[in-house]
């Protein structure tokens, strides 16, 4: 497909779409943020595609997708997609009751795999990016006459995500701003074509990964690509929703990875969502200030997904906690005879930390030969309190420092 413009898609056609998958695509919630709205200033609410039927967006375009193929899927659709696509076409399919075959590239998330085999589907594994599963597809597509569904660069997807637009403008009378994830750009354009068709002054952001962010850098890196915003990681912005994202979108912004994860964990704290990498770029922008909230009316943020894997959760909290002075980490060393260890443990007791993990280290440390090295992390309740605790164990006759950098 060659770029020749940006399609034309009405407010009459997504108007229709939106009524006739209403049974299947969830009208998701539309949650007001106090925190954030105190913290960046100006009025802000999450629209929580998140709880979306799938976890994330993407069924909106796959179900409008679907229709409008009908009999020509009866041998069965095929995608390559990083997970959120491919859960939302393998649930399509069996919909539709048609097979399923899905690309993904090696290391795509543990769960949206497992969710698209119990859709039903057939999950192919392997290549070192999303383009590589996408080419793997394709080729399958030929090879056996199902129709290939591309994730995002297709007029019939984005018809299908812009749905979401118009559940905007119909659930937030003071729509002022929307900001939006941007990977290959159908949820982006589809929902800047609606807001923009029913309001030209509301303003559209889109927000890419900065490890991967070709609408703002002109192009991406080369070979895997390591993210905590997989679902977005789309180094090649499409033939069909690039000229859309031209055409109606007012501004395309990064964010990095740190304030990813920061986005990620103040929304699990503040507004009990579990929110995936890429559906946070959005308020990771406006905690770090590289958007701000609109003047006058409602600022909304789109949470485009909620499908991370749960064995990621214990990294970002440990880094949480540690940020923001909730844990302890420190190295002490201490007699190497009975009791030693047991000794500067109730002395932590007697300050009220919480231990966590100990850990003795005994190589790579200059220890006197009746002496050993623990490290020992420990659960306080902020900065003054272990500033306290070392305080503490020092007055005791403990050699005891602050471990850093974990």
């Amino acid at each position: 497909m060659s770029r020749v413009g940006a399609v034309a898609i009405s407010l009459e056609q997504v108007r229709h779409v939106s009524e006739r998958d209403r049974k299947v695509v969830t009208r998701t919630p539309v949650a007001p943020s106090a925190h954030l709205s105190e913290r960046c200033g100006g009025s802000i609410v999450l629209k929580a595609e998140n709880l979306q039927r799938t976890g994330a967006f993407k069924i909106r375009g796959v179900m409008n997708k679907l229709a409008v193929l009908g009999d020509r899927a009866r041998k069965g659709v095929v995608a390559g997609s990083a997970g959120n696509h491919a859960q939302a076409l393998a649930f399509g399919a069996r919909h539709f009751g048609v097979p399923c075959e899905i690309f993904v590239p090696a290391g795509a998330s543990l769960a949206k795999m497992a969710a698209c085999r119990g859709y039903g589907a057939i999950v192919h594994e392997g290549g070192d990016s999303l383009d590589v599963a996408v080419a793997h597809a394709q080729a399958r597509a030929a090879e056996t006459g199902m129709v290939f569904c591309h994730p995002y660069d297709d007029p019939d997807v984005v018809t299908g995500q812009a749905t979401l637009g118009l559940e905007l403008i119909e659930d937030i009378p003071d729509l002022s701003q929307v900001i939006v994830p941007l990977g290959g750009g159908g949820l982006l354009s589809g929902v800047a074509l609606t807001v923009k068709q029913f309001d030209p002054s509301i303003k559209v952001i889109g927000v890419q990964i900065s490890t991967c962010a070709p609408y703002v850098y002109g192009s991406a890196p080369r070979g895997p690509i390591a993210t905590l915003a997989d679902g977005i990681a789309v180094k090649v912005p499409g033939d069909v929703t690039a000229p859309l994202i031209d055409k109606w979108v007012d501004e395309v912004i990064d964010v990095n990875e740190d304030s990813v994860a920061d986005a990620m964990m103040l929304l699990l704290e503040r507004a009990k969502f579990f929110v995936e990498g890429g559906g946070a770029v959005g308020v990771s922008a406006l905690i770090t200030d590289r958007i701000k909230p609109a003047d006058h009316g409602t600022t909304c943020v789109v949470l485009s997904g909620g499908n991370a894997d749960l064995g990621l959760l214990t990294g970002l909290v440990r880094r949480h906690e540690t940020l923001r002075g909730r844990r302890l980490i420190v190295f002490a060393r201490i007699s190497d005879r009975p009791g030693g260890l047991a000794r500067l443990l109730t002395l932590f007791a007697q300050h009220g930390a919480n231990l966590i993990e100990v850990e003795h280290v005994r190589e790579g440390v200059d220890l006197h030969v009746r002496e050993t090295g623990v490290q020992v992390v420990l659960e306080v309740r902020g900065r003054d309190h272990a500033d306290t605790l070392i305080a503490g164990a020092k007055a005791e006759g403990y050699e005891l420092s602050e471990v850093t950098g974990r």
